[in-house]
């Protein structure tokens, strides 16, 4: 094979790497291959150097090819952060595209595992992935899928607020939710009036704001929603009255019971129903 097609097969992402050989086994398909960068950044500092310290060989996983394992033997070098004031004297370079700290497969197989992971979970995931030579186990897809960031939901256009207990009569936060989607949106680590002030404020667009009649609730989506029509909730003010109205309706404890001459208590008797 020449030069170009091993390049083009294994590492067309990017041109500061150059293949040098294959070695194919009955399962195994080995390339070698390193860096050709003059330099590198420091990650911490952004300076750049050319200072060799070292050079290791990396070994990464790729997708499978023919069903046999592909595993890339990368040559990097590590060097030295020229900044004296920074904390990180040396440091290793990375490939973009092919590498990334700390891990032990290209970024192309890492982006496919997680696709997977997010498609079958954990076993499922793991079968499917043996099958195509890329072995993995059901616990790696999972922390794959528990590393990716979540996603910023956009703002709701209709929010529903209230408070709820961390410790009953102690502590309490509030919980968003988007009511035409019936979702939560966020969890708030308290219920004053600063802290959904500022969520309002840093998650403009909301046009509606369901709420219970409290004074802070009121006062934060004032501040924070300003153009919001208000949704109060009516259940708290109605639900005192008729709980007293049913207290007051409720019968004696002892009329539900009724004492024979001989002093014995029977059961009060309980009028036939008859269904028409």
């Amino acid at each position: 094979m020449t030069d170009d097609l091993l390049q083009d097969l294994w590492l067309h992402q990017t041109t500061d790497v150059e293949v040098s050989d294959v070695t194919i086994s009955a399962n195994r398909v080995t390339v070698h291959a390193a860096t050709t960068r003059a330099g590198a950044e420091c990650p911490s500092c952004g300076t750049p150097s050319s200072r060799v310290h070292s050079s290791y060989v990396r070994r990464l996983d790729d997708s499978a090819t023919a069903q046999r394992r592909v595993v890339i033997e990368l040559r990097v070098r590590r060097f030295r952060c020229r900044q004296q004031a920074c904390k990180q004297e040396t440091f290793v370079e990375q490939v973009e595209g092919v590498s990334f700290r700390y891990g032990r497969r290209s970024q192309q197989l890492q982006a496919a595992l997680q696709r997977l992971g997010l498609m079958l979970a954990g076993r499922a995931g793991s079968r499917l992935a043996e099958a195509f030579a890329v072995p993995v186990s059901r616990s790696t897809l999972l922390r794959l899928i528990r590393a990716l960031p979540e996603p910023a939901p956009p703002a709701p256009r209709v929010l529903g607020m209230d408070e709820f207990a961390l410790r009953k009569g102690h502590v309490y936060a509030t919980i968003l939710v988007d009511i035409e989607t019936r979702r939560p949106v966020d969890l708030l680590p308290d219920r004053t009036v600063e802290t959904v002030r500022s969520w309002l404020a840093a998650h403009p667009g909301v046009q509606v704001i369901c709420r219970d009649r409290s004074a802070s609730y009121a006062e934060a989506a004032r501040l924070g929603a300003p153009d919001a029509i208000h949704v109060a909730d009516r259940f708290p003010p109605l639900a005192e009255p008729r709980r007293r109205r049913r207290e007051d309706r409720a019968p004696e404890p002892h009329s539900a019971s009724r004492t024979s001459t001989t002093g014995r208590s029977h059961p009060a008797r309980v009028p036939a129903v008859r269904h028409c």
